[in-house]
């Protein structure tokens, strides 16, 4: 069976779109492939800054030929009605043929259609691909209408097997589908004939193009990595710095160069953003003090001075970025360690809107102080430290290092805030009080940092929900549900006990009296148990378990609430746990169609003297010794032991009810039993609410 080769050959694609391009160009291809009846056994796609490339295995050499019945009109049915149906068809009358069906004799056709050639269906589809790629944007060049994102220079399209390579026939907009491409750009420009996969990959290689992009990020961090380890330093690891750098070269060349010494004072993460936002370069670190000392780039050629040329050339710009940097910083300390260091960037921040309804980014600051000091105390942290921690924590939006390196707020505030002569915990929580801002992120630990980051999330919820700008669907431009999955992770994570009710309610009060509105609070904890559901159910907790836990008394302590979520899970996947359930929802289906009769609630007055046989004398004896565990253990909030009290009843529960006719004859003793289901429902409610469980 024969392979398909294929390159889209251009000027340089932008390193964050070609890995998306590739998808594409597969799915594409391949889609329109097997809709044309033409199927294959392996597809792979590779990207270089100048080619997608595609390579197809074992597909088919023609596509099969296939008949298509189709059902038409009745044979006695007006003439131009069969003439309609012959058209669509394309045959003549006597090709039809006549069929006895319940509803009289029908007319049917069969259609023959071809098979045609494996080139003719991939210059078709490959000519749609091109026309209708989706770049995330694209251009026009010259005097022709094909839109690229780069000025295409050439397509390669061979189907090859064992007797040769085919070129398939295709032009589009003057440029013809050949048999050849060209190597790297400076060392081996000249055209390349290849006869499919193989060979193309062979002789790029030697041409200097390492295509498979994988095999460049390797490449780079093994040398990266040697040559740090060398001279004792290490590469601080980047995964999306390494992807984008792989996607900027066809044949890597890792150098290392040095930065200036008047540089290396500057903070680490000062370093590492500038050479990363701006050159591209990976940060090396002294290993025993964190100090960024070196960094390394990579060049996409070798040159006859092994890169001496272009180390000194990388220098240089740096030397000017860093320059700026340097400027910043000095300029950044001499505002915070003179006068009235961080309380004028502080005082600067009264000019600049938080949101249009709810003030400005001072005004913002004065919620977080008041809320962090109400915190203080529920997280272990010192009211005035952490009231103090949230006026400073977002002054260095003021920073000029901040206006020109957005992604270091609160980071460089951290070290202003030392140079202040601030404590650690003031300036970890003007560090910490964004996080996390992502699933993978740390949350704070340091109390105080825990409530200003506590206050600045809690804060953000309840005036959006003030002025009712409420996430709707997937739109969330306020980053909202984030808001809410840091205040569980920071709960959570860090086994704090508190009443979001209260604490949300506090917000409420504090944001209404800037006549924003008043936010309804439940709704609010409505919607941050909503986020809790996808923040268990990622770590295997079923959706209604969760529910049976949220509708218990004292759902708003998150961390509370995870814990009984959590030994109620283990509970189930026990057999004694799973069939209590069963247990449980027949004794209280029983229970509540006999209260709904008799118009009654059976709630009071099981009494084992009315007990007629063993197997109700041993519930009476299981529920007493359950209820003696469970209710001790539901008030030192040791639900593991209560859910396990509760498995143990399966025995006695199954027993009862192979055992016994909860509806007797005898009105006292139907009356006792029902109370014992009572006692089953009550007991077994007492740790979740059963009757939200599925099954």
């Amino acid at each position: 069976m024969p392979d398909l080769l294929i390159e889209l050959f251009s000027e340089e694609i932008p390193a964050r779109m070609q890995k998306r391009a590739g998808e594409d160009l597969q799915k594409l291809v391949t889609n329109g492939l097997v809709e044309a009846g033409l199927t294959y056994g392996s597809a792979a796609v590779f990207t270089t800054p100048r080619r997608l490339t595609l390579a197809l295995g074992d597909m088919l050499a023609a596509s099969p030929r296939q008949v298509e019945e189709r059902k038409g009109p009745k044979a006695d049915a007006p003439e131009k009605a069969i003439e309609g149906f012959l058209r669509g068809a394309g045959l003549t009358r006597d090709q039809l043929e006549e069929r006895d069906t319940p509803k009289g004799k029908i007319l049917f056709a069969k259609i023959e259609k071809p098979g045609r050639p494996a080139a003719e269906i991939v210059a078709e589809v490959l000519e749609q691909t091109i026309r209708n790629f989706p770049w995330p944007k694209s251009m026009r060049w010259g005097s022709g209408s094909l839109k690229w994102v780069r000025p295409l220079h050439s397509i390669l399209c061979v189907i090859s097997d064992e007797a040769g390579a085919e070129v398939v026939p295709l032009t589009i907009d003057g440029i013809t589908a050949g048999n050849t491409t060209r190597g790297h750009r400076f060392l081996a420009p000249d055209e390349i004939e290849v006869s499919g996969f193989e060979d193309y990959q062979d002789k790029l290689a030697r041409a200097f193009v390492v295509l498979d992009p994988a095999a460049r990020a390797d490449t780079i961090w093994h040398d990266a990595t040697n040559l740090a380890f060398a001279a004792g330093l290490e590469v601080v690891e980047d995964a999306g710095l390494l992807a984008e750098v792989a996607g900027l070269v066809e044949y890597p060349v890792v150098l290392m160069g040095r930065i200036g010494e008047d540089f290396l004072g500057l903070p680490p993460e000062v370093l590492q953003t500038s050479m990363k936002e701006h050159q591209k370069f990976f940060s090396v670190r002294n290993p025993k003090s964190g100090q960024i000392e070196r960094f390394i780039t990579v060049a996409n050629r070798t040159t006859a001075d092994e890169g001496a040329t272009i180390l000194a050339g990388n220098e240089k710009v740096l030397g000017a970025r860093l320059s700026d940097a340097k400027f910043f910083w000095d300029n950044d300390l001499r505002s915070v360690t003179t006068g009235a260091g961080m309380e004028t960037w502080v005082k600067a921040l009264e000019n600049v809107t938080f949101h249009n309804k709810l003030g400005t980014q001072a005004e913002l600051i004065d919620r977080m102080a008041t809320l962090s000091r109400e915190l203080a105390p529920l997280v272990g942290a010192d009211a005035d430290e952490a009231e103090k921690a949230a006026r400073v924590a977002k002054a260095d939006l003021s920073s000029e290092m901040v206006y020109e390196f957005p992604e270091l707020q609160g980071l460089m505030g951290s070290y202003y805030a030392r140079r202040a002569g601030m404590s650690d915990a003031v300036a970890d929580a003007a560090k910490d009080h964004y996080a996390p801002l992502g699933p993978s992120d740390d949350v704070p630990t340091a109390p105080v940092s825990i409530a200003v980051a506590l206050a600045e999330k809690i804060d953000k919820l309840t005036g959006f929900w003030a002025i009712d700008e409420k996430p709707t669907g997937s739109k969330d431009p306020f980053a909202l549900r984030r808001a809410a999955l840091g205040v569980i992770r920071i709960l959570v994570e860090n086994d704090v006990s508190l009443s979001l009710n209260d604490v949300l309610a506090q917000s409420a009060e504090i944001v209404g009296k800037r006549d924003a509105g008043r936010a309804d609070t439940a709704d609010i904890l409505g919607f941050i148990h909503d986020r809790l559901k996808v923040y268990l159910r990622d770590q295997g907790i079923r959706h209604d378990v969760i529910d049976a836990c949220i509708a218990m008394d004292g759902s708003d302590d998150l961390t509370l609430l995870v814990k009984r979520a959590r030994a109620l899970s283990e509970t189930l996947k026990t057999d004694d746990g799973e069939n209590l359930i069963q247990g449980f929802k027949r004794a209280n289906n029983i229970l509540s169609q006999a209260e709904e009769a008799d118009g009654v609630e059976y709630s009071f007055g099981a009494d084992p003297k009315f007990a007629e046989t063993e197997a109700e004398k041993d519930l009476f004896a299981a529920l007493d010794k359950a209820e003696a565990k469970i209710t001790p253990a539901m008030a030192a909030q040791d639900f593991s032991t209560a859910m396990a009290a509760m498995a143990e009843l399966r025995g006695p529960i199954d027993a009862f009810f192979e055992a016994v006719q909860v509806n007797a004859e005898n009105p006292t003793v139907r009356r006792n039993r029902l109370n014992l289901l009572s006692r089953i429902r009550t007991i077994c409610s007492a740790v979740a609410d059963l009757t939200k469980l599925d099954g």
